[in-house]
């Protein structure tokens, strides 16, 4: 019972962060309101605690959302970025694992190398749905943000692998960076196949014994990509490889999957409604999670050491800090660096300043924000060695890996918005392609319509062929006007944009009369609760394809 009070309140707590932004005066993040949500939960007197158990809130929690982020993430993109984000994911992880963990360990000598290293590695993975959350969306360059989305991607499974290896040596005293190589390459790879493979796997399950007609119920193909980022996540470790990445490679398959596209419109918007809500309730529940965990990790350490004295205190808030700049002064000349390389290859193809200057590398720095993965990591660290001797360093670390997190968040709260503002962000790359994507699909429409019309019309009688050349003509205006808004021409784009604009508040004022008449025919009993959900249904997907067209 204590369990299931639990989650309706983590629940409810997730549904009211939502509420509480929009009423704020002042425009706060949406993570950083559900940490504090989160942090009030923790007080004594409500008597909430949830313990944090890192394998379970690892399984539960982060294979959909970064399935989701994989689906969601544009493939192209990603692999044009493919060298910077493999820079960042790859190469900035693991030399942040050793220079901070040489920094941490000379920092504070009761953190003994291996756990150092354990504890840089934790700290190396960045969080993009934080990121997110506080820039905003659209707020941060396309291009930068699809770097920062491939890094957090990725770069929470070269942590969690170089933390596998810091805890080995921690418990063994035993580590070699050949074996450790050779084991990366084969988790890694290990962890993308299997991914690819399971949602190969759904896919082929989904079109071949799953019905995906008009007339199915989509529900079953809906319940089915639910499964694909835990069957994924648990194959990979249940084979040792990184659950991580097979999590992320799943999503990324599921654009080319059956069960994505070749099903029927009623599975795609039922599935994508589906997904937005668990993102939400997900990402809620983690951020709410971490604020529920800071007050006992943080409070506790900042108390026992207070009962000791105020410079203990300031000493650990000082390693803390200490440790943060050490993150953001290693991540800034790593990506200046990436930058100075990258001009240096852009000068020899004679293009001068074709990359970005220093607001980028600051943004870029500021915004590896550190998230729940990085608590997970922490908290795994083992209790105890072989021998039943406490790990040494054990509950530093995870006071510095919790205090580095909510700093993190913190700084790109308030740095971001400055950083980002005023910043001219030119025209969108990717308008060239869209406007030519609109005027090949009308194009395809009309000539589909088209024959359709010589098609089916071509044995009527006088009266019904007019009829059916005037709906002809009726649904071909609609795609016609459509062209003339692509035009190059200031005059015909005008008239039609117009036009556009009136059919748009026409067709939105009387779907809101369709709307009230069917709620007063339910509320006076002359129709039931059953046909009012069905028409209303109609008219709300009518109205959500209209506005989403208009945005």
């Amino acid at each position: 019972m204590d369990i299931v009070f639990t989650v309706l309140i983590l629940l409810l707590a997730v549904a009211a962060s939502g509420i509480v932004t929009r009423m704020l005066r002042v425009a706060l993040p949406l993570p950083l309101v559900q940490i504090a949500i989160g942090a009030l939960l923790a007080w004594p007197r409500l008597g909430l605690h949830v313990t944090f158990d890192p394998e379970i809130f690892m399984m539960l929690f982060i294979p959909p959302l970064l399935f989701a982020d994989g689906w969601r993430i544009p493939k192209r993109e990603l692999f044009m970025a493919r060298r910077s984000i493999l820079m960042l994911a790859l190469g900035l992880v693991f030399m942040t694992v050793l220079a901070v963990g040489y920094f941490i360990h000379a920092l504070v000598p009761s953190i003994s190398l291996p756990v150092a290293f354990a504890l840089a590695a934790v700290l190396s993975p960045t969080d993009a749905v934080a990121l997110t959350g506080i820039a905003g969306k659209g707020k941060i360059p396309g291009r930068l943000m699809h770097i920062l989305e491939g890094e957090a991607l990725m770069n929470d499974a070269s942590g969690l692998v170089a933390l596998k290896f810091a805890i080995a040596a921690a418990l063994t005293g035993v580590f070699s960076l050949r074996d450790a190589s050779i084991s990366f390459v084969i988790i890694a790879v290990g962890g993308l196949a299997t991914g690819a493979a399971v949602s190969w796997l759904f896919s082929f399950v989904s079109a071949h014994f799953l019905s995906l007609n008009e007339e199915g119920d989509p529900a079953p193909g809906v319940v089915m990509t639910l499964l694909i980022p835990f069957a994924a996540y648990l194959i990979a470790e249940r084979f040792e490889f990184s659950g991580i990445l097979s999590a992320v490679s799943a999503g990324m398959m599921m654009n080319y999957a059956n069960i994505a596209n070749a099903g029927p419109v009623s599975s795609r918007v039922r599935g994508n409604s589906t997904w937005t809500m668990i993102e939400f309730v997900f990402n809620g529940m983690v951020f709410i999670l971490l604020g529920l965990q800071f007050p006992h990790i943080l409070g506790r350490a900042l108390l026992d050491a207070h009962e000791t004295s105020d410079v203990e205190v300031w000493r650990l808030i000082g390693y803390i800090a200490a440790v943060a700049a050490a993150l953001y002064a290693l991540r800034f000349v790593w990506v200046w660096l990436l930058r100075w390389f990258a001009s240096r290859g852009a000068a020899k193809h004679g293009m001068a300043s074709a990359v970005p200057g220093l607001r980028t590398v600051t943004v870029t720095t500021v915004a590896g924000v550190r998230g729940a993965v990085t608590l997970a990591g922490v908290l795994s660290l083992p209790e105890v060695l072989p021998g039943g001797a406490p790990l040494p360093g054990r509950d530093l670390a995870i006071f510095i890996a919790s205090g580095v997190i909510l700093l993190s968040l913190l700084v790109a709260v308030v740095a971001l918005p400055l950083l980002l503002s005023g910043w001219r962000r030119g025209k969108d790359p990717h308008a060239a392609e869209e406007a030519m994507a609109r005027t090949m699909a009308a194009q395809a429409a009309i000539r589909a319509v088209d024959e359709v019309h010589e098609r089916d019309c071509a044995d009527l009688d006088e009266s019904a062929s007019a009829y059916a050349a005037d709906v002809t003509a009726r649904v071909m205006d609609i795609y016609r006007r459509r062209l003339a808004t692509l035009e190059d021409e200031q005059e015909p784009r005008e008239l039609a944009r117009r036009a556009d604009a009136l059919e748009f508040r026409m067709k939105l004022a009387a779907m809101r009369a369709e709307r009230k008449v069917l709620l007063a025919l339910r509320n006076s009993q002359e129709i039931n609760d059953e046909t009012l959900n069905k028409l209303m249904r109609e008219v709300d997907l009518s109205e959500t394809a209209l506005t989403v067209r208009k945005r």
